[in-house]
């Protein structure tokens, strides 16, 4: 949230109706400026960048408008584009080189993290805002597991080439991919994941208005009506809507694009090029054209000069007027939107891979606390290979599709054979069939009241879908 700058008393005055405006009322309404002023000091956004160097640390926490470095996490290499937050409770470091995701949990900085070990080098690593999933570009495929049980749900394959950078809408209901092919694909996860392996799955949107790699991909706020934009080595950044899938702007540069990002109220697009320089291009002040080439403005306003090589990553504070730039030359900038002044400049021992803002979790600081969900091992293979070699994976799987006509065994059923499956081995154990069939019967029981479980679930789902819809 943006605050108003203090107002002075002829303001406060012309507000509350001149000379007589009462004492009280403009006590009033410098109290609530106040309160307004806490509320916003309350909301810590930190900093947390990476480079290739990883000499100190692999991942360190700033405070943006002081410089004071408040947390490291230590161990490895992060490759660009392969830094992330999941669920607010761990940070994801995809290895620079290496064939695993590090995590840590956030709050315990010195903490030898777990790994997630993947089928080859993972080029690009999101969570969704939900905490449900996580997504990785393992060269030409993406790679999606549940994070609740740790199966590999699927992997998508239709790029071309190996993948660069892949983001979730702020609603997790989509996915977006680029890569080395010049593609950005669209994916719906709701599609995706139906569960019927005699179809691949295809993705919603096909953007292939680019002619280079694309290097970086930015999602607004909206969920599905969300705007996109996305930035490549042919020197153009795009604007995409993501509802229909239409190319709304594209802008032509004078270097090759690295990073792009949007300002919260998307009034603005900022654009790191492969010079150092970050381009802002405003959204509203020219006519509705598709395609337009970049202009500086005569005293040179629309830049950002300060880097000495290519901006890798950018971010914007959440009211509007920080700017976060890492780049190459071993730098992380805090810039002045507004004045676009440099106001801190944090030297690394590499070249910066990932730089972003974010809101510091609740629990961050707090060494003390623990995450709500310990975090799984993480799948190699697809869940439904595992399933078929080993019977007792004990797995569940839901179908969304719709007008399935083909039959299948209910819950209720499949509860049903497993109750007397239960009671055969009880039968078996009162015979003397020793601890292991005591070990299966708990097993078996434990199943059958998840089973009941998720029937009851869905029941309870679908009378509320029902009655919704009378």
């Amino acid at each position: 949230m943006e605050l108003e700058p203090r107002p002075s008393g002829s303001e406060l005055r012309r507000c509350h109706g001149n000379t007589s405006a009462s004492l009280a009322s403009l006590l009033l309404a410098w109290r609530n400026c106040g309160k307004a002023r806490k509320m916003a000091a309350s909301v810590l956004e930190v900093v947390l960048s990476s480079d290739a160097g990883g000499s100190l640390w692999n991942c360190n926490v700033w405070e943006p408008r002081s410089g004071t470095s408040l947390t490291s996490y230590r161990g490895g290499n992060t490759s660009a584009r392969g830094l992330c937050t999941l669920a607010g409770e761990y940070l994801l470091g995809a290895q620079l080189g290496k064939n695993y995701i590090s995590v840590w949990e956030l709050q315990r900085k010195d903490q030898l993290q777990q790994k997630i070990i993947c089928p080859g080098l993972v080029t690009c690593l999101a969570a969704s805002p939900n905490g449900l999933h996580v997504a990785a570009g393992i060269g030409e495929s993406i790679y999606l597991w549940e994070v609740s049980t740790g199966n590999l749900l699927l992997t998508l394959n239709r790029h071309y080439q190996d993948l660069t950078c892949i983001c979730f809408t702020d609603d997790s209901s989509h996915l977006i991919s680029g890569g080395k092919d010049n593609l950005v694909l669209v994916w719906s996860l709701c599609s995706v994941l139906q569960v019927n392996f005699a179809h691949v799955p295809e993705p919603r949107y096909v953007w292939s208005r680019h002619t280079l790699p694309v290097t970086d991909i930015h999602r607004g706020v909206g969920g599905p009506l969300s705007r996109v934009a996305t930035a490549s080595l042919d020197q153009t950044v795009k604007l995409w809507e993501l509802c229909c899938g239409e190319l709304l702007l594209s802008v032509l540069f004078d270097v090759g694009i690295i990073s792009v990002t949007l300002d919260p109220c998307e009034y603005c697009l900022f654009c790191g090029g492969n010079d150092g320089s970050i381009f802002q291009v405003n959204l509203f002040t020219e006519p509705d054209l598709r395609e337009k080439n970049f202009q500086i403005d005569k005293d040179g306003s629309q830049i950002f000069k300060g880097h000495r090589n290519q901006v890798t990553c950018l971010s914007i504070s959440m009211d509007g007027t920080l700017l976060i730039s890492g780049s190459h030359d071993e730098t992380v900038r805090l810039w002045d939107i507004q004045s676009k002044q440099c106001l801190r400049t944090i030297n690394h021992k590499g070249p910066v891979t990932n730089a972003f803002l974010m809101v510091a979790s609740a629990n961050m600081f707090n060494p003390d606390s623990r995450p709500s969900l310990s975090l799984p091992k993480f799948s190699r293979y697809l869940h439904s290979s595992e399933i078929t070699e080993n019977e007792e994976g004990g797995a569940i799987t839901l179908s969304l599709q719709h007008n399935k006509k083909e039959s299948q065994e209910s819950y209720l059923k499949k509860a049903e054979e497993l109750y007397s499956v239960m009671c055969t081995a009880a039968d078996k154990h009162l015979l003397g069939d020793g601890e292991n069939t005591k070990m299966r019967v708990a097993e078996l029981e434990d199943e059958v009241k998840t089973l009941k479980k998720i029937n009851r679930d869905l029941y309870d789902f679908s009378v509320q879908v029902l009655t919704k819809q009378t």
